[in-house]
C-alpha cells in the first residue's frame, strides 16, 4: 500500500503555533527569520520542499 507523506490537515497541539510557509515567503519561494540576532533563510524547493539554513 502506497501512502501520501503530507497530511491535508495537520494535528496540532492547542497551544502550538502554526503558520504557513507560503505566507511566510509572501509569494516568493525565501523568506528570512531571525532568532537571537541570527538570519536563517527558509527556502521552498520546486518539489515543494523547505529548507532552513544559516
Amino acid at each position: 500500500m502506497i501512502r501520501a507523506q503530507t497530511k491535508t490537515a495537520p494535528d496540532l497541539v492547542a497551544d502550538t503555533a502554526c503558520h504557513d510557509a507560503r505566507e511566510l515567503t509572501a509569494g516568493s519561494s525565501t523568506a528570512l527569520i531571525v532568532l537571537d540576532g541570527q538570519i536563517y533563510t527558509l527556502r521552498i524547493t520546486r518539489a515543494g520542499k523547505l529548507i532552513l539554513t544559516k
